[in-house]
This record gives C-alpha cells, sequence and structure tokens, in this order.
C-alpha cells in the first residue's frame, strides 16, 4: 500500500540538427519525488534532497557561472508535472530516470494506483510494469479499458502484475496514422483480504504499520449541516453543479439521519432553523430550496459558520440528536469572506472557540478563486479535511464522491495503542471517526525487545456498544518473505513512517500558533525529508553532474493562492493563471538554450520588477498608493517623454483592504504633441487637434510622425517612439461579474531603451543602475523565504527572497521571475518616498525628488 514508481526514458537525437530534447511526466500531488537521474552523452546527473536553503545556494552559485536551469512552479487538478528539456547535438543519447513515492490511501473499498500516459509521440519499446504484493493476499484487481486491450494480467493470492505493452501498430490513432492514441489515465484498483476486524500489523526494518479498515458494522446516524455559498461569483456553472450534487446528496439521506441547509451570501439564510430528520417528505422540500437559489451578492462565512454551529450545539443540548450519532458541518464556497468579518485568522478563531470536539468541519473550495489554505485549516483544526473541487464539467461528480466518502460513519473515538516499552516515534493513533469503504493507518518506529511478536489494541465506538480488538504480528517474518519477491519494497514501512510523520507535521505546522514552534516543526520536517530523500515544501531536489559543475533545481510546488512577499497579493485574471502545474527545468547544456530577458515592469497590485543588468539582480516592490492617483513611471525632461498610470481599485476590498491596479496607461511625447492613452476599455492616440481611437478587439499598427503604436487583439498594445524607447501595455481581463477583480493593466519598459541623462520616474531612474550589493543571506521567519541585508543608494535595507509574476509570454499563468523584495513601498531603493511620484494629470512631467 506504498508505492514506489520509476519512469524511465531513452531518447536519440537522429535528426541532422540540435534540438531540445524533452522529459515529461505527470505525478500524482501526493506523491513525493525521491530522485532523478539524467544521462547526456554520458554526462550523468545524480540527484540529491538537501536544506531548501542550501540546494538554492548551490543552485545559485551554478547560476552564477552559467551553468543551471530555470524554475516555474504551480498546481493542477490531482498532478504536478515534472518537465525537463535539454539542448543537445545530433547523435545524442540521452536517458532520463525519475522515482517518486506515494502513500495509497483507500477510498469507497479501493486502492487506486495512477499511471498518466502521454508520451506524444510513437515508442518503438513502450511498457508498463505494475507489481502489487500483499502478505495477506489481494481479495480483487480491477484494471483499466480506457486505453484498449493490449494487456497481459496475471494474479495469485499474494501477489499481481499488469503488463501495458502496446507494438507500434497498435500504438497508432488509425492504421496509417503517425500519431499515437497513448493519452490517458492508467489505473489499477485493488483491495486486500483482511482476517478480521482487528485490522492488520505488519512490521519490516525495524518499522511497523497498522491498517485498520473494519467492514460489516451498522452505521452511525449522522447530524449534517450543509453550508452553501451562494454569493454572485457562485453564479453559472458553479452553481448548476452544485444544485446538482445537492440533489444526489440529499438522496442518500435516511431517516435515521438529521440535517438542515444553510445558504449564504451577504445575507444568511437557514432551510430550517432546527435539524429535520431525513425523511423523504423533508428532503423533496430541501431540493426544492435547493433549486431556487439564485447566486447574487457578497462572502459572509464567519456569520454562515457560526450559525451552523449553533445549530448542533442547539440540538444536541435538546437532546434531539443521538448520543452516538456523528454531527459535521460540509462548507462549500467559492471565495474569500468579503462582508462581515473578513480577516480569515479572525474567522478561523471565531470556529474553534465555538465548535465541540464532537463535531467536525468539512470544507470544499470550488475553482481557484478561494484560499484553500484556510480551507484547510479550518478543516484541519476542526477534525475534517478539506478537497478543491475544480469548477468544470465534472464539479458535481467531485463532490458526490466526496460525500460518498464521508456519508457512512461507523466507528467513533478511535484509539490504536501498543505497549510502552515496544514502540517509539508513533504517527497520529486517535482519530475522531472512521468511514465505510476507507482506512486509518497508523506507523512507528520498534524497540529492540527480546519478543518475536508485537501487539496492537484498538478500541471505539460503534452504534451499539464499545468495542476493543487486538491483533498482533511476527517482528521477523514479513522481512524474510519480501526477500523472496523479486519486485517486492524491501523498506515501504520504513519510507511509509517517514510519509506520514512528514505529512502530518506539515499539517502542525499550518497551525503552529507561535514562530517557535513553527521553526521547530520546520528542523523536523526537513531533517526527515533529508534522511529520506523526499521532495517536501521544505526541500528541494539538487541535481548535479559528476563534476558538481552543472546544476538543476527541483521544488516542490506550492498551492497557487498565494503571493511572493509580504503583503504582495496574486490577483487571478478570467482563468486563473495557476489553474494549470507546470515544474519546468530548461537545462542549458553545450550550446544551450537562451532564455528571453526581464525587463522593467509594473503588473498587477501594481507590483514593480526592476531588472538590473550588471548586478545580474531582479528587484521588486509594491507601491501602496490611493485609487485616483496617477503615478510617474518615466519623466524625461531632456528628450520630452512621460510615461504615466493612473490606479483604479478593486470593487470589493480583500482582507479589509482595496486592491489597486493600473487602470489607464499614458505615454505622451512633447515635441510632438502625440500622446497615447492606453486603458481597460481600449486605446487612443491624439495631436491635440485630432483623435483616434482603437478597441482591443482588432489587430492593428499606426504611426503619427515619430510615435508608433501597435496593438495585438485583446493582448497588449506596444508604443515606440523615434524607434528607440518602447512601452508595452498588457491587457488584462477577469469575468465581467467578478465581485472582487477588476480588468487591469501591466506595463514593461525595456532596459535598452535611450534617454537623456535628465530622465527619472519610478522607473526611468534605473537606467542609470545604482551599485547593489545583497549579503548576509539567512532563512526567514517563513523558512521557505530567505531574508537579507541590501546596500544600496547609501541605505541598508532588510529585503526578502521571493517570487513575481510577468505576463508577456502566458498573459493568464505568467513566468515567475525571483527577485528581491523591498518592503515600505520601495522606500531606501527609490530615491525619495513615493508619494513624491504622483502627479496632477496623465501628461504631468515630474518634479524629481
Amino acid at each position: 500500500r506504498f508505492a514506489h514508481t520509476t519512469v524511465r526514458s531513452s531518447v536519440v537525437n537522429s535528426g541532422s540538427k540540435a534540438q531540445s530534447i524533452g522529459f515529461n511526466v505527470q505525478i500524482p500531488k501526493r506523491a513525493f519525488i525521491s530522485n532523478f537521474t539524467m544521462n547526456v552523452n554520458g554526462i550523468t546527473f545524480m540527484g540529491s534532497v538537501k536544506e531548501k536553503t542550501v540546494a538554492r545556494n548551490l543552485y545559485a552559485q551554478a547560476r552564477a557561472r552559467g551553468k543551471a536551469a530555470g524554475i516555474v512552479r504551480a498546481n493542477s487538478q490531482d498532478l504536478e508535472t515534472f518537465k525537463t528539456e535539454v539542448h543537445v547535438p545530433p547523435g545524442s543519447n540521452i536517458e532520463f530516470e525519475l522515482h517518486y513515492q506515494e502513500m495509497m490511501h483507500r477510498k469507497l473499498g479501493f486502492y487506486e494506483h495512477t499511471l498518466f500516459l502521454q508520451p506524444g509521440r510513437l515508442v518503438p519499446n513502450f511498457q508498463v510494469d505494475v507489481y502489487i504484493y500483499e502478505p495477506k493476499g489481494i481479495a480483487n484487481v480491477h484494471t483499466p479499458n480506457t486505453l484498449g486491450d493490449q494487456f497481459v494480467f496475471s494474479s495469485f493470492c499474494h501477489q499481481a502484475h499488469v503488463v501495458f505493452k502496446p507494438t507500434l501498430q497498435q500504438q497508432k490513432k488509425c492504421e496509417n496514422c503517425t500519431n499515437t492514441a497513448i493519452d490517458g489515465v492508467f489505473t489499477i484498483k485493488y483491495d486486500v483480504n483482511r482476517d478480521s476486524n482487528a485490522g492488520e500489523l505488519q512490521v519490516s526494518d525495524g518499522h511497523f504499520v497498522q491498517f485498520f479498515a473494519p467492514s460489516n458494522l451498522s452505521p452511525l446516524p449522522k447530524n449534517i449541516v450543509f453550508v452553501i455559498d451562494v454569493s454572485g461569483s457562485m453564479w453559472g456553472v458553479k452553481m448548476k453543479q452544485t444544485v446538482e450534487a445537492m440533489q444526489a446528496i440529499l438522496d442518500d439521506l435516511s431517516i435515521d439521519d438529521h440535517f438542515s441547509i444553510i445558504d449564504f451570501n451577504h445575507n444568511v439564510r437557514c432551510w430550517s432553523e432546527d435539524l429535520v430528520p431525513g425523511s423523504s417528505l423533508q428532503v423533496a422540500d430541501a431540493k426544492k430550496y435547493i433549486q431556487s437559489i439564485k447566486p447574487n451578492g457578497g462572502t459572509n462565512i464567519n456569520e454562515a459558520l457560526m450559525r451552523a454551529v449553533q445549530m448542533l450545539v442547539k440540538a444536541s443540548n435538546q437532546g434531539l440528536i443521538d448520543p452516538r450519532s456523528v454531527s459535521m458541518i460540509i462548507l462549500v464556497s467559492d471565495g474569500d469572506p468579503t462582508v462581515g468579518e473578513i480577516k480569515l485568522s479572525t474567522i478561523q478563531k471565531n470556529v474553534k472557540r465555538v465548535m465541540r470536539e464532537e463535531f467536525s468541519l468539512f470544507s470544499l473550495g470550488i475553482g481557484f478563486d478561494v484560499d484553500y489554505d484556510f480551507l484547510e485549516r479550518i478543516a484541519m483544526e476542526n477534525r475534517g479535511i478539506a478537497q478543491r473541487i475544480y469548477a468544470n464539467h465534472d464539479a458535481a461528480e467531485q463532490l458526490r464522491t466526496f460525500y460518498s466518502q464521508v456519508s457512512a460513519p461507523l466507528l467513533r473515538r478511535i484509539t490504536i495503542q501498543f505497549p510502552e516499552d515496544s514502540v517509539s516515534d508513533v504517527t497520529q493513533n486517535r482519530f475522531d471517526k472512521y468511514f465505510s469503504g476507507s482506512e486509518l493507518v497508523v506507523a512507528g518506529k520498534v524497540l529492540p525487545s527480546d519478543s518475536d511478536t508485537l501487539t496492537s489494541f484498538t478500541t471505539a465506538s460503534a452504534a451499539l456498544l464499545d468495542i476493543t480488538m487486538e491483533t498482533e504480528a511476527d517482528t521477523t517474518e514479513l522481512d524474510q518473505e519480501l526477500a523472496k519477491q523479486q519486485h517486492s519494497f524491501t523498506g515501504f514501512a520504513r519510507q511509509m513512517w517517514a510519509y506520514l510523520t512528514i505529512k502530518q507535521l506539515i499539517s502542525e505546522r499550518a497551525l503552529a500558533p507561535t514562530a517557535v514552534k513553527k521553526r521547530k516543526i520546520t528542523q523536523r520536517i526537513m531533517a526527515l525529508a533529508v534522511e529520506h530523500q523526499f521532495v517536501t515544501p521544505l526541500t528541494a531536489l539538487l541535481v548535479e553532474s559528476e563534476d558538481a559543475r552543472e546544476r538543476l533545481l527541483a521544488d516542490s510546488p506550492k498551492d497557487p493562492k498565494h503571493g511572493c512577499c509580504s503583503g504582495a497579493q496574486q490577483k487571478a485574471s478570467d482563468v486563473p493563471h495557476s489553474i494549470f502545474t507546470r515544474v519546468f527545468f530548461f537545462f542549458s547544456l553545450l550550446q544551450g538554450i537562451t532564455s528571453s530577458a526581464v525587463l522593467p515592469s509594473v503588473d498587477n497590485d501594481p507590483h514593480f520588477i526592476i531588472h538590473l543588468p550588471t548586478s545580474n539582480m531582479d528587484v521588486c516592490f509594491n507601491i501602496d498608493s490611493k485609487p485616483g492617483d496617477i503615478l510617474n513611471l518615466v519623466s524625461d525632461a531632456g528628450t520630452g517623454l512621460v510615461v504615466n498610470g493612473r490606479l483604479i481599485s478593486s470593487k470589493q476590498p480583500h482582507k479589509g483592504k482595496l486592491s489597486t491596479y493600473f487602470g489607464a496607461i499614458s505615454v505622451y511625447y512633447e515635441p510632438d504633441g502625440i500622446s497615447v492613452t492606453v486603458h481597460t476599455g481600449g486605446i487612443a492616440m491624439s495631436d491635440g487637434a485630432n483623435s483616434h481611437s482603437f478597441t482591443w478587439g482588432a489587430t492593428a499598427e499606426v504611426t503619427q510622425d515619430g510615435v508608433r503604436i501597435s496593438i495585438v487583439k485583446n493582448s497588449h498594445v506596444t508604443v515606440t517612439v523615434n524607434n528607440h524607447t518602447q512601452v508595452m501595455v498588457l491587457l488584462h481581463r477577469v469575468w465581467k461579474k467578478h465581485p472582487v477583480n477588476v480588468d487591469f493593466l501591466g506595463i514593461y519598459i525595456p532596459s535598452s531603451n535611450q534617454y537623456s541623462p535628465l530622465v527619472h520616474g519610478l522607473i526611468g531612474q534605473f537606467s542609470r543602475e545604482p551599485e547593489v550589493s545583497v549579503h548576509d543571506v539567512r532563512p526567514g521567519v517563513d523558512p521557505m523565504k530567505n531574508e537579507a541585508t541590501m546596500e544600496v543608494k547609501g541605505n541598508r535595507l532588510q529585503v526578502t527572497r521571493g517570487l513575481q509574476k510577468d505576463y508577456r509570454s502566458d498573459a493568464k499563468r505568467g513566468s515567475a521571475v525571483s527577485c528581491w523584495f523591498v518592503h515600505n513601498s520601495g522606500k531606501g531603493f527609490i530615491d525619495g518616498h513615493y508619494s513624491q511620484y504622483i502627479v496632477p494629470s496623465l501628461h504631468s512631467f515630474l518634479h524629481a525628488p
């Protein structure tokens, strides 16, 4: 039940020219990458997991020599994509090998192992082998039919082997096709034999794993309050899919269950103020109520959850529910709070304060606008789990599947214990609930002992009585059996213990009440991850050539809804830029691959990125100004050029603050009296006497005197002055009915622009690159973000390492730019105070600070 997956690929550049050879593997999010090796023309690159700070410093050294790769990280539905490209000459041989490990989670009665087969071309030797070994025996195995019938399947009592080996002809989409038909999911579902409800105890390599999955028990009655977000952002497919799912979920309720429905936007409404039995009459009435919901308004999560808890407390105090029943709240939401209490930490504290120990909260976040970290924290802290629901055509099925996993509670208050002198470092062994078709897993280390057996004791509350169960295992027998198996994973117990421990520590870290506690947990995670070679959010995989001169770096992806630095917030575009996972490694070997330069830019909220070519460094800062303010970006009295931007605000506050963006950008060239004003509704060009307007809906190019504008349909406009100065303005569109976000503009100005010595402005001043030194690099309060001291313009600044977005090549998702973040609106890095760059009109020149 612990899978070790190896993906190998051998490629030959048989062409007559150098070309990029790629290796692209999708892996489950719950998996940890454990190694990656690459051999290019006899040069071997070996991977090793290190603390993230150590790995990044080594990587930075290689990058400074031009011997390293770039990184972009993001997330997708249930996957991460590992992708590397190597630029090699003709005749080159390249071999890739990726290893990752994961624990199989039992859901709805099955373990599921999924491989994503997308070779992208016909492969002469394509083969998949899956080996399963279970000491107690395999009860059943289901193989897929989505990829055709080219399978060889063999199964014995304790092991199974599935082979998928299509010939070249079988891989073809049609008889004469040259493209592959293999583009799908290879899924194997299986379950194991169980001797008794007491569970299965396995001991191997000085570690133990206890699997507990009883069946044939009567379900416990359940009390459910469904809390459904019906704010304006739920309009359309999200609400339609939620209503469809609720119809099926309500049909699943029995007469022994009690339920109610709370729907909320800026107001909170209860279908019933009290819990009611799940009778056919009540269910029918609830279904009608759900169908009548019309999404609109804001999001008041705090009051909705308070009302749900009050409903459960009232029913419990009045003795209206079975004392052996299970009480839960299921929250379905697609966005952050915008009404009432909007501070997430306060909402979290409020819910924790009123929730009783016997209640659980399950959080379902629809889409990517929702702060999934918040939903996960609030669920974990209240004995539940969170799950992201992807807002696509099968969202209703995702909701129904989640509900199916929690719809049949069989046990409460489960404790799995061992004699104190027999084990140590035990993972979580107390569980609030056990649901039918799932499994509870406990692991730990086995202490040296004269005994050759290990015993576990399990206690739990069932529907009618409290139960106690006992099971034992021989401490040497399993290792002897594994040694006989050709394809067994002999270190599984040790790695599973580390996997479980790290996952639980990551959860504890998210809930740590103090910085000291968080640091201690962080140190434990990093030590375990390095020892067991897991790429986690706090470690990285450094891949080095044998002489350690060439390096690649692989980080674990983070959840997309995060800014780079303190105070930074990434706003979503119409399709959130982090919907598709990519972990890119572009490794330049031999001739290499050149990457585009980073331009001084302003985008999003508004985030400035200043590229310093001489220092080979990117520095970023935010400007925290007011809506309506006009900021000067470039002011060059010597050439008569000025570039200004007017700020607009989001529709509603986010976390107590109105976000600001550029809503209009003006480029004014005084010698010809020509101005170009770009706003989200269109582009205007004027010479003072005549004005021409253009929409974003068509590609066009217009030249007047020394000024040329080039419009790319619904994308960007480039303003060129006298062929030596360029300004690119990028359009960001969002959903028109989005309750918070608005359309906005980003601006990119090349460092190669030619100005006079008089140039200034928030961006213009850096045409004269200041001397910048960064030293004393150290772990920050957040270990994932280094801090350092920057010396610039006679100032010593405390800066933070982070990521900002460059949206030129990908307007929806953007590409990551690693930079040193200067706090307090760039104070000390820019000349003077940011307020000195506020000008009275879009054509105003700056009086330099």
